[in-house]
Formats: C-alpha cells, sequence, structure tokens
C-alpha cells in the first residue's frame, strides 16, 4: 500500500468515526466500546488487506550497531490495536531513559542479556536483569531504560496495547532536557545553570558507554521496590498446556499481575502441527515468528479469507474477532511469540465449538447425517499433530 492510500484510508476513518459519533446518543458517544463497533474501512472491503509484515528485513532505526524496527498502522495498515518492535542493543549501548504515553510496553527476550530499570508513579523504582525466555511489563507512563548486560549483543521484541504506537515518537529524557531552558532546569534541580552546558541538545535514542557492572548499581534514593514486580521468567515455567503437537507457554495477568492490558505467549508447534481454526472475542492478535516457516489463514465473514506465509523475522496481526489459524509448514518445530491487547486470555477454537453442539443440530446446520458427528472430536483440540488431533 502506498503513502496515499494509507493516507486515504485514514481520512476514511476519521470521517466514518466522525459521522458515528455524530449520529450517536451522548450515552454511545461517552462510551469508549461504542468505536469498535464502527465499520473499519480497511476491513470493510469486498478482500481482505493483507495481514503480513516483513518485520526484520525493514530498514528501522540504526545508530551503531544498535536497531529498532517497528511495525505500526504505518507499516502494517491492519495493526491498529497492537504495534510490535525488534530492537538489538550492542555490547555497552542503551535505550535512553524514556517513557511511552499511549501505550504499555510488553517485551520478550530471544538473545543476550538485558537489564531494566523502571520508575513508577509512586516513586518506587525496580531494577532486573534479563535472559533469553523472560519477559518484561512496563505500565502505561512508566518511565524506564533499557541496557545491554556483558559482552554479547541482545535482541528482544517489544509489544505496545496501541497499533498507532510509534517507538520513534516516544518521550525520551535527552530531548526533555535538551528543549528546556538552563535557568529553569537549574531551578528545578538545585543545581548551577553551567552544569547542563555539556548536555545533549537533542534525541540520543541510543546512548553508548561501558558495559554495565555485572552487580547492580542502587539508584541515587536507595532500594524503594514497587509491590508488583515488573519480571516474567517465562521459559522458565512448565508449560501451560502440552498438545500432541506442541506447546504453549501464558503470560496473563493471573500469571503475571501487572501485566493487566496484554498477554504474551509462546507456541511452539511441531513439524506439520496446527494452531486450530479459532478467534478471539476480546483481543487483538499480533505475531512474530522466532523460528520457522508457517501459514497463517484468516477469515473475515462474506466469504472472505486470506492466506499469508510468514517465516522467521516476520509479523501478523489478527483484527478482534477475526477466525484464523497457524500450521507449521516446515520440517522442524516453529516457535511464534503471539501478543494480544488484553491482559485475559479468550478463544473459542472451533473444535470446542462444535463439540459443544449435540449432533443432531449440527447435522441440521451442515445438511450431513448425524453419525458423521460421532467421528469429530469431543475436547478442545487446541494443537493438531500432523496427522490430526487425538479423539
Amino acid at each position: 500500500m502506498s503513502d496515499m492510500e494509507r493516507r486515504d484510508v485514514l481520512i476514511a476513518s476519521v470521517g466514518l468515526a466522525t459521522a458515528a459519533l455524530a449520529a450517536a446518543s451522548p450515552a454511545q458517544a461517552g462510551d469508549p466500546s461504542f468505536m469498535n463497533n464502527v465499520p473499519d474501512p480497511l476491513l470493510s472491503g469486498d478482500e481482505l488487506p493483507t495481514f503480513k509484515f516483513a518485520l526484520e528485513k525493514s530498514e528501522g532505526k540504526v545508530i551503531g550497531n544498535s536497531y529498532g524496527k517497528e511495525a505500526t498502522v504505518k507499516q502494517l495498515p491492519i495493526s491498529k490495536g497492537i504495534a510490535g518492535v525488534s530492537m538489538r542493543l550492542e555490547p555497552g549501548a542503551m535505550r535512553e531513559l524514556h517513557w511511552h504515553a499511549t501505550a504499555a510496553e510488553w517485551a520478550f527476550v530471544i538473545e543476550g542479556r538485558v537489564r531494566t530499570i523502571v520508575i513508577t508513579p509512586q516513586g518506587e523504582a525496580e531494577t532486573n536483569d534479563f535472559e533469553p525466555g523472560d519477559v518484561w511489563l512496563f505500565p502505561r507512563g512508566h518511565g524506564h531504560v533499557l541496557q545491554c548486560l556483558g559482552t554479547q549483543p541482545c535482541h528482544f521484541i517489544l509489544i505496545f496495547d496501541n497499533g498507532y504506537f510509534s517507538e520513534f515518537g516516544t518521550f525520551s529524557i535527552t530531548d526533555w532536557i535538551g528543549h528546556v531552558p538552563k535557568p529553569l532546569l537549574a531551578k528545578n534541580f538545585g543545581v548551577p545553570e553551567a552544569t547542563f552546558d555539556t548536555f545533549p541538545k537533542q534525541e540520543i535514542y541510543f546512548a553508548r558507554g561501558a558495559i554495565p557492572p555485572e552487580q547492580p548499581s542502587a539508584p541515587l534514593q536507595g532500594w524503594k521496590l514497587p509491590a508488583q514486580t515488573h519480571k516474567y521468567r517465562l521459559l522458565s515455567q512448565v508449560p501451560h498446556a502440552t498438545y500432541r503437537g506442541g506447546r504453549e507457554w501464558r503470560a496473563d495477568v493471573t500469571r503475571f499481575p501487572i501485566s493487566t492490558t496484554i498477554t504474551g505467549t509462546i507456541l511452539e508447534l511441531d513439524a506439520g502441527a496446527l494452531r486450530e481454526l479459532h478467534w478471539h472475542p476480546t483481543a487483538d492478535e499480533w505475531q512474530y515468528i522466532i523460528d520457522g516457516q508457517v501459514t497463517v489463514t484468516m477469515f473475515g465473514s462474506h466469504g472472505r479469507f486470506r492466506v499469508e506465509t510468514l517465516e522467521k523475522g516476520d509479523a501478523g496481526y489478527i483484527p478482534q474477532g477475526y477466525g484464523h489459524s497457524i500450521e507449521n509448514i516446515g520440517e522442524r518445530p516453529a516457535r511464534i511469540l503471539i501478543g494480544l491487547n488484553s491482559g485475559t486470555y479468550q478463544a473459542v477454537d472451533l473444535s470446542q465449538w462444535i463439540a459443544g453442539n449435540p449432533a443432531d443440530v449440527l447435522a441440521t446446520n451442515f445438511a450431513q447425517r448425524p453419525e458423521l458427528f460421532g467421528k469429530f472430536p469431543r475436547h478442545d483440540v487446541f494443537i493438531s499433530g500432523r496427522d490430526g488431533p487425538s479423539k
């Protein structure tokens, strides 16, 4: 889609939303959920739009050997509810102190080690070190910094619960201080104006310096830990569930209490396995292929059906309520990171839906003999093996 086409889609979306609000009752207009029911022009056409973006092949923002590559609604117009970022930090580099005004940040570490320091609105600060398989969550507006630990680079995937969010429009501390008059800074901190003569005058984004010490240093204020940790060791846990064709690890609000707006899962599919046809009633789904090659299908009603092949480094997006599946078409296990913009995981699987109805109802619905449905699973399959589900 060209920039001109993206502009036209956005203009149409704004116009439709404005018309809907004008026609709404005062009670509807004051209800945040009302706008979720307004038809999206991008999804209202005769064909479904692409839901795939080659994230790791995109240009992104590169400084030295560190980079950030993002998949927002600008790069992938369908992804209005969730944005994703792939970030790599070289040894000694940090993603400078910053905060996100419009989204919470959920992260999964793929490679290397990362240290984070986060400040809460209550003035509490938490320092955590992360390894591959670990997760962090920073609620919207919590200030934080990300550092590469050790002599090897680190790589992590960030998920944000707002597709219009941009990592490159984040509030960075050097950008802020660099534009505040020095007399105001001096008064704010109680130090001479000359203190800020050599401070950066514009956003640094990636700062570079010495490799951080292995033992975290105490904050200037001393240790004041928050009641809820921002860290969860996802892959150190036993899988949430194991199936004939794979397994799933899940970090929802019941396991990771601070993560009230994002659920993250790792889905591992054996060769030929299928995450069965399903939909999420209350959340959009964002996908990142950590390893392997998969086909993802999406059903959008009115005979609209689209299939995309996603490979390592690609991102995908399924809007709330749209039917979809994920199948491993490779000859080795595939690992997929999935983010949902809800802290509570909900899904309706097609096998469960069929199993939840009597044979006579199914026979009438499909114009088949009732005995046929005795061959269908009588339970939720979730993941099917190469040769199909166990009965």
